[in-house]
């Protein structure tokens, strides 16, 4: 067995040790979800956290980890009888990110279950977690039915199985945990707002600290057992305040104030509905706990803000998640008079100062927030220095709620919610025979395969005599993400600062929309004379979004480089990824300029995508009383249809989808 890193030779990185013993004191505080560029040792902590953890006291032999002091009496191990057990170590159970529904939920013998009647069941990782650690690293790429299972899980305490009229049911509760690379993308809302506390961490800008760093991983490399048991102390010491923690925790007092400051800061920051006051409440009651106290300070409920708060104030995935700590001081100064009885013990006393991990080596403050770069006077980003005509980039118009653009027929790309595709959650619209393990059965499909044999198969009582060639799988049908991959116009004769407002605004729509629709998405910007990959295709829309805030304009219109461009990121991602189909949406007025024959060289061009059938739309950007149509042109020579940036309105599109369709149609004809 690999010997972990011991989590107090962590160095630096307070909030989050913090935040992960916080939750080891309380589980009720629902988990920790932390954010932060990669190499910033997320996964080795969360991984040494498990060390630390009391041990746990089991019914003998029962795979659900039941409590002996209250066994579940729904258990499929069970019953259990109230009584001893055994005891042994909290498990970190890790959820890979490209698991299977049956792996993270447990799996029925689907065989043993028609012919014999039996409930054979194999249970799955939310059974190995209970009463421990479901850690998910790369949380933020986890698959939205795999999302589904663990928010119900979570939200009820069990997890159920389902099986044509086979059900299992048995508890779930666990600590989630979860790291992310905000660059590779965000979380969705629910899953986000499932998380009790986030934490965001970053590298040590400190020289001393980021020496101490390599010297610690370098030593635990060479000798893992012997730099673990030069640790063995303070990991026995943090093990035990843990302990002394959770036996001091009901004991401890959440007076009137306390609650009066957590209730008037959740709605001063106006976070939505009341999970965030209950997480502050106990994230308050632990943070006094662990610092040997029974009465909950004001700079306890300031860091439960802090740590409880962030992740809960974004209200879209453009927000970067933080949060004003002088308006949070105010806060707490406006309601911090007492309530009666309410009493501060001496915060220089026994027990003050703990809201602090234990600290080991070198620490530094390390001042990194990865926040976006200043934007310059006005809210707008400073102009580059990119070369003559060039015009500054200017903000955004507010997005507006767009209809949905698909790629036409039926796909088998990555579960989404943009075009159609077989999957394996949907409607079923048929059945075939499986293909290595079956995953769904189609239960009428299987009868009828098994039916015909019977005879000969010495059938002679009511169970159906089944055999393994008889079972067949469910096809069904879903949705699947796309590749969005957006070649925006940023030519001199886009340059209007209303009307760039006003494309840009459309843009970040379709983003809005591609996050909520678990899209990848690309850009490709052309100007000048020549076309850049501004964001090579990626899950991460906040990037996206963020180039396209800096995106200055000027110079002619290279439509042709821009189309190859395109052509040439969308070749190299069917290499990655084959599975997942691609919509180009090209935002332009049509005009080409620059070089010999610009027009015919952008209708060739354009042609290769209508070749290769990849579904595209124009958003035409053309403006003023005469309109010379080009932007249709391109669209006809893509083979898609193109639709003005009014019409890309929800309210204004309906059909749109029927009209690229009809376009890929006509130009089969």
């Amino acid at each position: 067995m690999t010997t972990p890193f011991p989590f107090t030779a962590v160095v630096g990185q307070d909030d989050l040790r913090l935040a992960l013993l916080l939750n080891a004191v309380s589980p009720a505080v629902g988990g920790v979800l932390v954010r932060g560029e990669k190499g910033t040792a997320k996964s080795t902590a969360v991984r040494a956290l498990s060390a630390l953890m009391p041990e746990v006291p089991v019914v003998a032999g029962c795979r659900f980890s039941c409590d002996p002091a209250t066994p579940d009496p729904a258990c499929p191990d069970g019953p259990h009888e109230a009584g001893a057990g055994s005891e042994r170590p909290a498990r970190m159970v890790e959820l890979p990110v490209g698991a299977s529904e049956d792996r993270l939920v447990g799996a029925l013998d689907i065989e043993r279950a028609l012919a014999e009647g039996v409930k054979a069941f194999e249970p799955g990782l939310l059974a190995d977690a209970h009463r421990g650690i479901l850690y998910v690293d790369e949380v933020n790429l986890l698959h939205d039915h795999l999302v589904d299972l663990l928010l119900d899980a979570a939200a009820m305490g069990a997890s159920y199985v389902e099986r044509e009229g086979v059900s299992v049911r048995h508890a779930a509760r666990f600590l989630l945990v979860g790291t992310m690379n905000p660059e590779e993308g965000e979380l969705r809302p629910q899953l986000l707002d499932r998380f009790g506390l986030t934490v965001e961490v970053a590298a040590s800008r400190e020289p001393d600290q980021r020496v101490e760093v390599v010297r610690r991983r370098l030593a635990y490399d060479d000798d893992p057992a012997g730099f673990a048991a030069r640790w063995a102390d303070e990991e026995a010491a943090v093990r035990a305040r843990i302990v002394a923690a959770r036996e001091l925790l009901p004991s401890v007092r959440l007076g009137d104030r306390a609650l009066r400051q957590i209730a008037a800061t959740c709605a001063a920051f106006e976070v939505d509905g009341m999970r965030a006051d209950i997480v502050m409440a106990r994230t308050a009651t632990a943070l006094a706990a662990w610092a040997g106290r029974t009465d909950v300070l004001a700079e306890d409920v300031r860091q439960a803000a802090l740590l409880a708060l962030p992740h809960r104030r974004r209200r879209n995935p453009f927000d970067a998640p933080g949060l004003d700590e002088d308006k949070l001081d105010q806060t707490l100064e406006e309601f911090s008079g007492e309530g009666e009885g309410d009493e501060d013990p001496d915060p220089d006393g026994p027990g003050g100062g703990g809201g602090q991990p234990p600290s080991e080596g070198p620490q530094t403050d390390d001042g990194a927030s990865g926040a976006r770069p200043e934007a310059g006077e006005g809210g707008e980003p400073q102009p580059s220095e990119a070369g003559s005509g060039e015009q500054s980039a200017v903000r955004a118009s507010e997005p507006f709620r767009t209809k949905v653009l698909s790629v036409p027929g039926l796909g088998e790309g990555a579960a989404g919610r943009r075009s159609r595709a077989r999957t394996e959650h949907g409607r079923t619209t048929g059945a075939r025979r499986p293909r290595g393990a079956l995953t769904k059965l189609h239960l009428a499909a299987t009868v009828q395969a098994a039916a015909p044999h019977q005879r000969a198969r010495g059938r002679s009582g009511p169970g159906l005599v089944v055999r393994r060639d008889d079972l067949r799988q469910a096809v069904r049908e879903g949705r699947e993400g796309n590749l969005v991959l957006f070649v925006v116009d940023a030519s001199g004769s886009m340059a209007a600062r209303q009307r760039m407002s006003a494309v840009k605004g459309a843009v970040l729509s379709l983003l809005l929309d591609a996050y909520q629709r678990r899209d990848k998405v690309g850009l490709v910007t052309f100007r000048g004379s020549a076309a850049d990959v501004a964001l090579p295709p990626t899950s991460s829309v906040d990037a996206a979004a963020a180039r396209l805030e800096t995106l200055p304009t000027g110079g002619r219109t290279p439509l042709a480089a821009g189309l190859l461009k395109a052509h040439e990121v969308l070749r190299v991602e069917r290499l990655r990824d084959p599975a997942r189909r691609a919509l180009v949406v090209v935002v332009t007025d049509g005009r080409a300029t620059g070089g010999p024959e610009p027009v015919a060289l952008a209708g060739r061009a354009a042609r290769l995508f209508a070749a290769q059938g990849v579904a595209s739309v124009v958003v035409d950007c053309e403006s003023g009383p005469v309109r010379l149509g080009l932007a249709g042109q391109l669209a006809g020579e893509l083979g898609g249809t193109a639709v003005t940036l009014d019409e890309l309105r929800a309210e204004s599109i309906a059909g749109l989808v029927r009209d690229v369709q009809g376009g890929s149609k006509r130009r089969a004809a």
